[in-house]
């Protein structure tokens, strides 16, 4: 993960900006493109992990709006993508408020310029290792009551934080913030035991000098004792997968319930729990 200096460093590669550049973005640096193309050459298939993660958070956004919940916090949220958490929550639930958080300073300045006249929704530069500060921030203090429901959406954030640094315990604290009938997504690399997996990890972990993918148990224990919602923790592809004629989303097929999942698509999974 960056510091959180408030400067951009085009010269060392970033997790946002890699992740844009798999997704099709334009916000991303040479320096970037040189990890995301490690990926699409070398691990040809993997960039599947980028966009079977996204359609499973929009997937998670959408049900999570209808289930009549108003409030999003996303963490680690990453750059603009073609559908962002406020966008599908908008679709689905009038009145949504959404704070998205993240450490780069480019995603800051990027969802300031989107969310400039947009009063319900705002971006807040923070570490997600530190909780405290994110809920204590004047952003969030604005526009989250937490004595009503609110989604935390841990997206493809938590594998960047290594043991020492307490994943369970960051999401702990948010599930001790929240009030009876919030909920809880995660999406997690996960440890495949085989030639894709190690190299995957390898490289990531070479690349940003952290981060540990975890086994079914491992995340199974992130969300605590909450109750984790069908399908329970499964390979984000068949987490509540479209049919063809349900997806109003971009790449359908991704995520789609007639789909055989690959080796690269088993490895991120993705569950959601609510809180009694």
């Amino acid at each position: 993960m960056n510091d959180c200096a408030g400067v951009v460093d085009p010269n060392t590669p970033s997790i946002a900006r890699v992740y844009d550049y798999l997704l099709g973005g334009k916000d991303n640096y040479p320096v970037d493109q040189k990890i995301g193309d490690h990926f699409k050459v070398d691990l040809p298939g993997s960039v599947a992990i980028a966009f079977g993660n996204w359609q499973a958070l929009v997937r998670g956004v959408r049900d999570i709006a209808r289930s009549g919940v108003k409030q999003f916090i996303d963490l680690g949220s990453g750059l603009p993508t073609a559908d962002n958490v406020h966008q599908v929550a908008a679709r689905y639930t009038d009145g949504a408020k959404v704070v998205y958080i993240d450490n780069d300073p480019i995603v800051l300045a990027h969802g300031r310029s989107l969310l400039a006249t947009d009063d319900s929704t705002t971006a807040v530069q923070a570490d997600v290792r530190e909780p405290e500060q994110i809920r204590n921030s004047q952003e969030v203090r604005r526009l989250i009551d937490f004595d009503q429901p609110v989604a935390m959406m841990f997206s493809a954030i938590l594998h960047h934080l290594d043991d020492d640094e307490d994943p369970r315990g960051v999401v702990s604290y948010w599930c001790d913030q929240i009030s009876s009938g919030s909920q809880v997504f995660i999406s997690h690399f996960r440890s495949g035991g085989n030639a894709e997996t190690e190299a995957a990890e390898q490289k990531l972990q070479s690349t940003f000098g952290r981060g540990r993918w975890r086994n079914d148990d491992e995340i199974r224990e992130l969300f605590g004792d909450f109750e984790i919602l069908e399908p329970k923790i499964v390979p984000a592809v068949l987490w509540r997968p479209d049919t063809a004629d349900e997806s109003d989303t971009p790449m359908s097929s991704i995520g789609s319930a007639d789909r055989e999942p690959t080796v690269w698509d088993q490895l991120i999974s993705a569950g959601l729990a609510r809180k009694s």
